[in-house]
């Protein structure tokens, strides 16, 4: 005997997300959160960046080269956060959106599919999002502690002499390790929306679509229920069509920085693991980084592709229903919603990049690009 699918709630979704807001002090209710979120904002959102930076002038190619992925990802992690804080009240208002939409998910069919495909979806992302980081971290960490000289785990400026005494030295490289921590958190909160955000509004036009199919077919239903349903479809749609305007407004510049940022790391790491990785913890952690930039990057190109492909799906989803029986007020209704899913769906990092697998495919040969160009000047 089958289970009965559990209730959809998008909101459940985003617990993790929101759980690292918390951590930031950007969201939540509790003692010292203020002092947490200035702390945050300014040790790590500014100046951890900025001490990365200052620390690559003056210094050898290898070293160059060892922290300028790290260095690169810290910078872009503070610029995506700094965009996703500035949109916070579109991030509030898509999630209000959806809490509307999950109330029309009210058949058996529509919750065990949100279920079995896009919850599960979803908390796989979670998980490797997470899996990943604390990888980074641990071999980041490691890397650093076994090295064959007494060093901070990145080359940095600070407004000391760092070897001063061994007091000074492990409380600087303190700061790299927890810094280096609440910065991957940091990252985490600025990755894990996007993908997330698109595997749900996937899921929910393809319940749209599924409600469009059946309407008519249920010889049970009245001719004015099925109007009716499709009024409310109509106003799903609608919603779905505010919400990806506000997606276009909260990625416009943090999936840009995103591309960018992983189009650098990539080949930057690949050049580390090939020529510049000085033992076995130093090869894991590039590994590892290596593998964090294809996980940070994929999904969301995965997900914005499969959710314009399911909004290309609902003009064939309409032709579906059985509206030849229906009056002609109610077929001039179907055809202009109809006319309005023809328009193609997409979301454009920075207005020129589409998020979706080309994009991905680009980076990756941009990446590659960029890799070739440095050996051929090495």
């Amino acid at each position: 005997m089958k289970s009965v699918p559990p209730v959809v709630k998008s909101e459940n979704l985003y617990r993790t997300y929101w759980l690292y807001l918390r951590l930031l002090g950007v969201e939540g209710k509790y003692p010292l959160r203020l002092v947490v979120y200035v702390l945050n904002l300014f040790f790590i959102t500014f100046w951890y960046p900025v001490h990365l930076i200052l620390g690559l002038f003056n210094k050898r190619m290898v070293d160059l080269f060892r922290s300028l992925h790290f260095t690169s990802e810290c910078f872009f992690s503070s610029f995506k956060f700094l965009c996703f804080r500035w949109r916070h009240r579109e991030i509030k208002a898509i999630e209000k959106l959806l809490k509307e939409l999950d109330q029309r998910a009210e058949s058996e069919e529509d919750r065990r599919f949100f279920d079995q495909n896009t919850r599960r979806g979803a908390v796989m992302l979670s998980r490797c999002f997470l899996g990943a980081s604390i990888s980074a971290i641990i071999t980041g960490t490691a890397a650093g502690l076994f090295s064959s000289e007494r060093k901070l785990l990145h080359p940095a400026w600070f407004p000391y002499n760092v070897d001063a005494t061994p007091a000074v030295f492990w409380i600087s490289f303190c700061y790299q390790v927890v810094g280096s921590t609440l910065a991957i958190v940091q990252n985490l909160s600025n990755d894990i929306y996007p993908p997330i955000t698109f595997c749900v509004v996937a899921g929910h036009v393809k319940l749209l679509a599924m409600r469009l199919s059946r309407m008519g077919h249920d010889g049970k239903v009245s001719k004015a229920e099925v109007t009716k349903e499709l009024v409310q479809n109509i106003e799903d749609h609608r919603k779905l069509m505010q919400i990806i305007g506000l997606m276009r407004s909260t990625l416009y510049l943090s999936q840009l920085g995103q591309f960018i940022s992983s189009g650098i790391n990539i080949s930057v790491t690949l050049i580390n693991i090939l020529f510049f990785a000085e033992n076995h913890f130093a090869i894991t952690y590039y590994v590892v980084f290596f593998g964090a930039m294809l996980i940070e990057l994929f999904p969301s190109c995965y997900y914005g592709t499969l959710m314009t492909n399911e909004f290309d799906k609902l003009p064939y989803a309409i032709f579906s229903s059985k509206w030849m029986e229906m009056n002609k007020a109610y077929c001039r209704s179907l055809i202009i919603l109809m006319q309005f899913t023809v328009a193609e769906v997409e979301i454009k990092a920075g207005g020129m990049v589409v998020i979706g697998m080309n994009a991905f495919f680009a980076t990756v040969r941009m990446a590659y690009s960029f890799f070739t160009l440095s050996m051929s000047l090495k």
